[in-house]
């Protein structure tokens, strides 16, 4: 009788584990089939058109913390401007205290894809990791002079890319006002597009991002910055 309840045990035993071993294998070979399915959908991205981009949009304001003395912050922060009249700011150790740049609040994960407008003679549209110094004068601080940044140098003429100080003259038909930004992070991919009737490629980079992405802006006299 004990031989017959044991048995019975271990086969109840046995039914549940592989029930278990069922669910897991199910969980484990959706959660495949959805990368499979992300890496497919991905490599076709020079075909996507800005709805497509726009389904990784991301809501970004910027930090008033971070912003040098003449940049002036409006709109709830969202719109950036250089005055050349110093803001009545508070020292702040995230606070750029030489360069006209400000980082935003919100950290790029995954995939991101965010627009902004721009006009006046110069600016750089950034991003950057938490740790860029803040402080003094220096390769160390400025957007695109480090290995900590990277940038789209945007001027009324031309566009150039700089990452660790190091620049790369872009060839460009037209200037564009609107520029969108997507990063995959975890596949190391940085790109920006001229937003217009279409979604046109100024310059993408492969690298590998070891940290969390911070968009950022250095403003040039006059210039300024919207968040779309």
């Amino acid at each position: 009788m004990d031989d017959l309840f044991s048995s019975l045990v271990s086969s109840d035993d046995l039914r549940v584990s592989v029930h278990q071993l069922r669910d897991k294998l199910e969980d484990f070979c959706k959660k495949e089939l959805r990368k499979i399915s992300d890496r497919v959908t991905f490599t076709n991205i020079d075909h996507w058109t800005r709805k497509d981009f726009l389904q990784y949009s991301c809501q970004l304001t910027l930090d008033l913390n971070t912003a040098y003395k003449l940049l002036r912050l409006s709109e709830r922060n969202r719109v950036i401007t250089n005055t050349g009249t110093d803001q009545p700011y508070p020292d702040h150790p995230d606070r750029f205290d030489v360069y006209y740049q400000v980082l935003c609040r919100q950290s790029v994960c995954g995939r991101c894809y965010w627009e902004l407008q721009w006009s006046g003679d110069y600016v750089y549209i950034s991003v950057s990791y938490k740790r860029i110094s803040r402080k003094g004068y220096g390769n160390k601080c400025l957007f695109g002079y480090n290995d900590r940044s990277w940038s789209l140098c945007c001027s009324s003429s031309s566009y150039s890319f700089r990452h660790n100080n190091i620049e790369t003259v872009l060839s460009v038909k037209s200037i564009s006002s609107r520029i969108g930004v997507f990063v995959d992070h975890s596949a190391g991919t940085l790109s920006f597009y001229s937003v217009s009737d279409t979604m046109s490629l100024i310059h993408t980079v492969q690298t590998t991002f070891t940290q969390p992405l911070y968009p950022g802006f250095w403003v040039g006299s006059g210039s300024s910055v919207k968040l779309c």
